[in-house]
């Protein structure tokens, strides 16, 4: 009986964290979260993994899947003081973390953040990308060239520390905050949360009004992960980037999603020659309302992959 256990991986200067399940012998499916998101958000999909009888030519129940959670977020480290969290920053971190494992090329499976992460990674890296799997998003946030001044601007003042908080809250608060700025369902939303809370021992004046849980929590999440990016590309530098992707590349997308994927697929898509574009019926996080349908998608993909070759 398959069960899902914690990782950790030390790169030079980091430990990230990770959740996994499935035969340690076999190939990975590496899984990306999104941005303040963490591994719990490729719980369910593990979950139904997990469930499925194991079926000849089923190339995705026999597999590794590990579930990474990205610098700043999770469990895993947060950068060094001083550091911050450039975009292409995390594409070295996926450098590392293949160098240190020796993986050959993969399937990577991409949420949002990650989805562009991967994107980028797969771009500069085709040799370590065996296929990409995007979910509820494609191509990448670009700005017009003339921002450029703005961007840095505002990416610098917002470095500016505020005054941090003391307070703790309960789970429960945490699970409404987090679900008044986005489409997670509750049980979703729990999942995501409680791998993103820091147990504290509160003060007595330390808590928020409301908050008399025996337990109370502060997020785990680094702080410097809500300041904004310096830099944009530009939408010629993002479509240079996004043609380089040269391994079997699959979309799959949520009909009350982000409105960000249908203009990125409009966007990018012109220089994508092995796409599959598949809508489902769900949210922003898709993969975790469709877990049954999310996993016989990957299962077909990776058999025509295999068929292929």
């Amino acid at each position: 009986m398959m069960k899902i256990e914690a990782l950790s991986f030390q790169l030079e200067d980091l430990t990230l964290a990770a959740l996994a399940c499935g035969n340690k012998e076999h190939q990975p499916v590496l899984c990306l979260h999104g941005y303040l998101d963490n591994a719990a958000s490729f719980l369910p999909f593990m979950q139904q993994i997990m469930q499925q009888t194991v079926q000849q030519g089923d190339l995705l129940a026999s597999r590794r899947i590990i579930a990474l959670d990205w610098p700043g977020h999770g469990h895993s480290d947060h950068r060094s003081v001083g550091a911050h969290y450039h975009f292409f920053d995390y594409v070295s971190d996926l450098v590392a973390l293949f160098s240190l494992n020796n993986w050959p090329a993969i399937d990577i499976v991409a949420h949002s953040m990650g989805a562009m992460i991967a994107s980028a990674f797969a771009a500069a890296f085709p040799e370590k990308v065996k296929s990409l799997t995007l979910i509820d998003s494609f191509g990448f946030i670009c700005a017009p060239t003339e921002q450029t001044t703005s961007q840095l601007r505002k990416g610098v003042l917002s470095r500016v520390k505020p005054v941090k908080s003391n307070r703790a809250f309960s789970e429960e608060t945490a699970i409404k905050a987090r679900m008044h700025v986005c489409d997670l369902k509750i049980e979703h939303a729990k999942l995501i949360v409680q791998r993103s809370l820091l147990e504290v021992k509160p003060q007595p004046s330390n808590s928020i009004a409301g908050d008399d849980a025996s337990t109370l929590y502060r997020w785990r999440s680094d702080t410097r992960l809500r300041t904004i990016s310096p830099y944009r590309l530009s939408l010629a530098q993002g479509q240079q980037l996004f043609s380089d992707i040269k391994c079997p590349l699959q979309l799959i997308y949520g009909d009350k999603g982000m409105d960000m994927v249908a203009t990125g697929v409009e966007q990018f898509s012109a220089s994508v020659d092995n796409l599959t574009t598949i809508r489902l019926s769900g949210g922003h996080h898709v993969h975790m309302e469709q877990t049954k349908e999310i996993s016989y998608l990957l299962s077909n993909f990776f058999n025509k992959i295999q068929t292929s070759v």
